[in-house]
């Protein structure tokens, strides 16, 4: 059976930040993920993780000024320094918090800059990332994005990610795949799941169109579940949907999965 994990940034906003861990307890996850952890006390976090038993399954890498539209800074060679200060932080909350994964959003493409030499940029961040993390045995993720979301997103495939591990040969960098944004980019989920599972670490799930719940759109999710389990799978599934009202009313999906 699949192990969900609810996204704690989309997931329960209704309450403040500390407070949706409790709520995600007693809606039956044993997991949790989100993306930032770093405007609250690490240790905050930890009490409440442990308070309700829960498993921090994943948080990102700095990424940027998110609230200005950056998302990621590892394509950008003049932030290099930055990025490596935030591979420091983010090792050390994660650290505190038992988490053994973390992804890294590569982040857009700006304008005037050539892609291959973006391309090396990101090769070089996500090699010394990869090697530092495992010194710490976290594992280092990847993430493809669609560009109807985020326009110019530098990743925005399997293929592409998968390419881009092997050039960078670290045994510590995998792909964080998410239905979602890969529903948009590529489609054929299960098989490309399947062809490409021992490079998947994690998998997030929302339904297209709309980014809300399971059984809210197009996404057959009982029958991905069901190949999940067929193949091996045995990672979180992070819950990274925007409810389509509030998250305990959309819940219905998660039923025959609790516990």
């Amino acid at each position: 059976m699949p192990n969900f994990a609810a996204n704690l940034t989309l997931l329960f906003n209704e309450h403040p930040f500390l407070d949706r861990f409790e709520q995600a307890a007693r809606a039956g996850f044993r997991g949790v993920e989100f993306l930032f952890p770093y405007e609250h006390a690490k240790e905050a976090i930890h009490e409440r993780l442990v308070r309700h038993e829960l498993t921090l399954a994943l948080h990102n890498l700095p990424a940027g000024d998110w609230a200005a539209g950056e998302r990621g800074i590892a394509v950008l060679a003049e932030r290099r320094q930055e990025f490596r200060e935030g591979v420091a932080r983010a090792v050390d909350y994660a650290g505190t918090l038992g988490c053994r994964q973390i992804n890294c959003l590569a982040g857009i493409s700006p304008e005037g800059v050539e892609r291959a030499r973006l391309h090396d940029t990101l090769r070089e961040n996500l090699a010394f990332a990869a090697g530092e993390l495992k010194k710490a045995g976290i594992r280092l993720l990847i993430e493809p994005i669609n560009t109807r979301d985020i326009p110019g997103f530098f990743l925005t495939n399997t293929a592409q990610a998968v390419a881009l591990i092997e050039e960078v040969g670290s045994d510590n960098l995998f792909v964080q795949y998410d239905a979602y944004h890969m529903q948009i980019m590529e489609g054929d989920l299960a098989r490309t799941i399947q062809e490409n599972l021992p490079r998947i670490a994690h998998i997030q799930l929302a339904d297209n169109p709309g980014r809300h719940e399971p059984g809210t759109g197009e996404i057959n999710y009982p029958f991905l579940f069901r190949h999940l389990d067929a193949i091996g799978y045995r990672g979180w599934i992070g819950c990274e949907y925007r409810p389509a009202t509030t998250t305990s009313d959309g819940l219905d999906w998660f039923a025959p999965y609790r516990d």
